[in-house]
């Protein structure tokens, strides 16, 4: 055998080998291709879901959930603050809408008939034809003030403020017993518009003086302080007792020192002093008659 004759015998079965070994590796890379197919897939079904949705949407919004026709052509409400009522119903009118329902409330100082608010509110959209509503002042609301006069004052500042008044209190003094109304601004059967206030003058009672000593005085001196002081002697009465001095107070009621109202009343009580001897007096006298027994006929 010739060295070089089994080399060349060799040589092609190295490339029959190569190439083998070649085509598996084709081979293997042609799999790779069968398997790029499942992203065709999934894009396909990704499609279909769309279109699933798609007409769905369509279905919900065209049958089972319709979209409403498109309204009429809009318009704006006008403003209708400061007006009178038929200048409202003018305005509302020629805007293309219908005056609606009309509410009427108190108000203080907006005078009546002017318009307090509206709804809808100025600016607004509504459709042809539609209500605009309002509320219109009454004017300041009309109240008949009460009499007060000789209420405690607890009770009248309770009615006053029951009937919408606000409540205003003075303190004076009076003869009126103490916490008494003795005054009332405005006068009872006064119209004013609510709110309003009331002043009412409560009774501090008559002021208070101290009862003076008056023992050992005169009538006349007794009864000049007395008035001095607004004090009243309404009784005086007389004791027989002996006493130094005839004719002055020997006991008075109230006694000194008590506080007592100015205009109370004092009762006084003064000393005969006394008596001259029976035996002194002439006979036939009246005084010798009423105290002697034997010289009464």
């Amino acid at each position: 055998m010739k060295l070089g004759g089994s080399i060349g015998r060799r040589r092609p079965a190295r490339k029959r080998a190569r190439r083998r070994r070649a085509r598996r590796r084709v081979g293997g890379s042609s799999g790779g291709f069968r398997m790029a197919g499942i992203p065709r897939l999934a894009f396909r079904g990704a499609l279909l879901l769309a279109a699933m949705v798609a007409t769905g949407y369509g279905v919900a919004t065209r049958v089972v959930f319709p979209v409403p026709a498109p309204p009429p052509d809009l318009l704006e409400v006008p403003d209708l603050g400061r007006l009178d009522m038929a200048g409202a119903q003018g305005r509302v009118e020629a805007a293309g809408l219908v005056l609606g329902a009309i509410d009427s409330v108190y108000h203080p100082s907006a005078p009546s008939g002017s318009i307090l608010g509206q709804s809808p509110l100025p600016g607004q959209l509504a459709v042809p034809g539609a209500d605009v509503e309002l509320t219109v002042s009454l004017g300041a609301e009309q109240r008949v003030v009460p009499d007060m006069i000789g209420l405690p004052g607890e009770r009248a500042h309770i009615l006053l403020g029951a009937n919408g008044f606000a409540v205003a209190v003075d303190s004076v003094e009076g003869e009126a017993p103490a916490g008494e109304v003795v005054g009332m601004e405005p006068l009872a059967g006064t119209d004013v518009n609510l709110p309003a206030e009331v002043r009412l003058a409560i009774s501090l009672g008559p002021p208070m003086v101290e009862m003076p000593l008056l023992l050992g005085q005169s009538e006349e001196d007794a009864v000049a302080l007395l008035d001095s002081l607004g004090l009243f002697v309404t009784e005086i009465e007389h004791d027989s007792l002996p006493v130094v001095d005839p004719e002055v107070v020997i006991e008075q009621e109230p006694p000194s020192g008590t506080l007592v109202e100015v205009g109370s009343d004092v009762t006084l009580v003064l000393g005969e002093g006394t008596p001259p001897p029976v035996d002194s007096l002439p006979p036939g006298t009246p005084a010798r008659q009423e105290l002697l027994p034997e010289a009464r006929p």
